[in-house]
């Protein structure tokens, strides 16, 4: 499934594109987001990008069938893992986590204007 990260680095510089804007921050909001739905799914669960404007606000989503919940931690300085959503958090306006009425979740991020 790592491929499935480059692949959704791929398709949002894509929307970036459209959008006209640069493309750096959403390809690194969306490796973060995959990345994570990817270490914490089983190899048979799917996993979704999506990347949309509303009401003048842009977002990805990242939906996974993982139940656990993503959140912040305070990573030792020898540990490997455990700063993305930290880092996220000072990339875009926001972000959070719906759980699905079924199994998973989506996690979003407002990209800044």
């Amino acid at each position: 499934m790592p491929e499935s990260i480059k692949t959704a680095r791929d398709a949002v510089s894509l929307v970036a594109s459209v959008w006209g804007i640069n493309d750096y921050i959403p390809r690194v909001v969306v490796s973060e987001l995959v990345t994570n739905a990817v270490r914490h799914s089983a190899p048979d669960d799917h996993i979704v990008v999506r990347a949309y404007q509303m009401n003048g606000k842009r977002f990805i989503e990242v939906w996974d069938q993982a139940d656990g919940m993503p959140r912040t931690q305070t990573p030792a300085e020898t540990d490997e893992c455990g700063r993305g959503l930290i880092l996220l958090s000072f990339l875009v306006e926001r972000w959070g986590v719906r759980p699905l009425n079924e199994r998973g979740k989506v996690v979003y991020a407002e990209l800044r204007p």
